[in-house]
């Protein structure tokens, strides 16, 4: 009996300990017993014959629910039957078409419209890889994009006619057919496409015609944003695209939940996690043309949608909104996604209520992740011993001012201890590849980082400046590159932009670093918008910075501007920022200097300019 007593007494007490002692505990085992599941299913998938690619889970769940919806697009509704039957007719029309052979590359210049996912799907079927085209890219971008990926054909939207005809003689040049989803077409060297689609059949296409491809075959080619020069094609081959199919179920994504996907599908996050990952849970998919801040929640209560995505400033963009009684009077309950900051992470969980926030990290060719699955705001991801094992990984002391590793005397790289900034590099494995960019073997060497734990090893360089807390949790600092050296100081953007804009005024901030000639390393200057209703007050946001930065940290020049220039993925533009430096001759905007004798952000004056360039001022 007092043995019963000890037993149940331990049954009570083990599981209250272990939240005391390790209150991360339940949620972790719950991470590894999901990863443990998709990791089982990944491989039993691999051992399929013949192989089994994304297509095919497509093809189970419209065989499975053949009149579920599919893609909600303003006031229409398609089908999984309808979107698979419509994807056989453009197979079925591209491989009639004379200047096509299944197998060849293509590259789709589409925005976020249903024809996108339809004709994706008919790509699949023939075997084609896929160059996903930024459709807000033109001329020089546009060709560079195009001619990275080899593409046979090229397949574009009606409206995108113009910035197509820009570059047509070129195209015609390469001897590349070009497709216009439209009826009729009078421009020589563009085929309209439409009608052809029309009237072809919608019986299936034969598996016998993707019979070459293999885990190894390209699937997409995904463009980087290209904040720091012309966009690299990051090649996205069918393995990494089955990974892909897991993203929300890992996150508890179903079939009875409905997908808000209002980013661009040419882009990782739209197209990978909102439309790839809907077809492996089966789920409803909203698609919207483009993101609206003003549009977004009503957009949510008309759909019922449950879980939506974001990336970048989106959360932000949000809650600039004008504040609603309804602002919690929706279905939400998942949004999933990276770049949140955390105090707008905080004000978006006051305003809009109890939603489930997913950060996570990756990048579009990248050979590892992490998973904020415990919610801590402000984290990017939590690590723990198996994720480790499976996805070996390190953080490494990084030299901001030599822009290189550190490396000790044996040549090797030295590894962060937990709670200091370092590095992420994670090493190169049959799991965890890296397959680098097309056409660029210059940029793909670059990535790849050798020798870094000992001789001989070889490890994708992210690029991400990172820190691990003593709970394990992981938290972005800042890009390498972005990160700037001062009075022998590292400053990192991130947290600089971050102090910014919880002052009274500022709502966003764009933190970089500029030369002056005759000081060593990079001075701190910010690109600012001001809120709406408010102005620029230069004493105000003196105060604020002393207050919160050292002196080193503090942001010498302001430059108002009135919109912040964004990418297509909504992450801030710093390139043209850094050479247009903080010359007021050349500079539209309004140019503030720091001023610490009158304690205020000052007037920048062409004559203060020249003092500073000839030396007579000293920064």
């Amino acid at each position: 009996m007092y043995l019963l007593s000890i037993i149940l007494a331990s049954i009570f007490i083990i599981p209250f300990a272990l939240k005391t002692l390790s209150p991360y505990f339940w949620v972790d085992v719950l991470y590894l017993r999901d990863l443990l599941r998709i990791f089982v299913t990944f491989l039993s998938r691999r051992r399929r014959r013949p192989f089994f690619f994304v297509l095919d889970r497509f093809l189970e769940q419209t065989a499975a629910h053949p009149d579920k919806l599919f893609i909600v697009f303003e006031n229409e509704s398609y089908t999984y039957t309808y979107t698979d039957k419509r994807s056989n007719r453009i197979a079925n029309a591209l491989q009639s078409h004379p200047g096509y052979k299944a197998g060849d590359a293509v590259a789709l210049f589409m925005g976020n419209e249903p024809a996108f996912m339809f004709t994706w799907l008919a790509l699949a079927k023939l075997g084609s890889p896929v160059a996903l085209l930024n459709h807000n890219i033109r001329t020089k971008s546009l060709l560079h994009c195009f001619n990275c990926c080899n593409a046979k054909v090229l397949i574009a939207a009606a409206e995108l006619k113009e910035a197509v005809e820009d570059v047509l003689p070129s195209l015609i040049e390469h001897g590349v057919n070009v497709l216009l989803m439209t009826k009729h077409c009078d421009t020589p060297g563009i085929e309209s496409f439409s009608d052809k689609v029309d009237e072809a059949s919608d019986s299936p296409l034969p598996q016998s015609l993707r019979s070459h491809i293999t885990f190894k075959s390209p699937a997409v080619y995904i463009y980087t944003s290209g904040t720091t020069g012309l966009p690299k094609a990051a090649l996205i081959n069918q393995n990494r695209l089955l990974i892909a199919l897991a993203i929300l179920s890992s996150n508890g994504v179903t079939a009875s939940d409905v997908i808000y996907v209002n980013l661009p599908l040419y882009h990782t996050a739209g197209f990978m996690i909102g439309f790839i990952g809907s077809i492996e849970t089966g789920s409803t998919i909203i698609l919207k043309r483009k993101f609206s801040a003003s549009q977004f929640w009503d957009d949510c209560r008309k759909n019922n949608v449950t879980v939506v995505q974001y990336i970048g400033e989106v959360m932000r963009y949000l809650c600039s909104t004008p504040k609603r009684e309804n602002d919690k009077d929706h279905k939400v309950k998942l949004a999933i996604g990276n770049g949140v900051r955390a105090e707008i992470w905080r004000e978006f969980l006051s305003r809009f209520g109890n939603i489930e926030v997913r950060e996570f990290y990756a990048s579009t060719e990248g050979n590892v992740g992490f998973v904020n699955y415990a919610g801590k705001v402000g984290a990017i991801g939590r690590v723990n011993f198996f994720h480790k094992k499976l996805f070996p990984y390190t953080l490494i002391r990084y030299d901001t001012e030599r822009d290189e590793p550190i490396r000790d005397a044996n040549g090797l790289c030295v590894e962060s201890l937990k709670g200091e900034t370092g590095l992420l590099v994670s090493k190169i494995t049959d799991i965890a590849p890296f397959v680098g960019y097309a056409q660029n073997e210059e940029q793909t060497e670059r990535k790849r980082l050798r020798n870094v734990l000992k001789k001989g090893d070889l490890y994708f360089n992210s690029g991400d400046l990172m820190r691990i807390d003593k709970d394990n949790f992981i938290y972005f600092q800042d890009r390498v590159g972005d990160t700037f050296r001062w009075k022998g100081e590292n400053v990192a953007t991130t947290e600089v932009s971050d102090i910014l804009t919880i002052s009274d005024c500022l709502k966003e901030a764009n933190v970089y670093g500029v030369e002056v000639p005759g000081h060593e390393g990079r001075i701190g200057m910010a690109a600012v918008t001001v809120k709406e209703g408010s102005h620029f007050d230069g004493s105000q946001i003196y105060n604020h910075v002393v207050s919160y930065l050292p002196s080193y940290a503090r942001p010498r020049f302001m430059r108002i501007q009135n919109a912040m220039e964004v990418t297509g993925t909504f992450k801030q533009m710093k390139m043209k920022l850094v050479e247009e430096s903080f010359n007021p001759g050349c500079i539209q905007d309004p140019l503030h200097i720091l001023d610490d004798h009158k304690k205020s952000y000052m007037p920048l004056t062409a004559e203060i300019y020249s003092c500073i360039i000839s030396g007579n001022i000293k920064l």
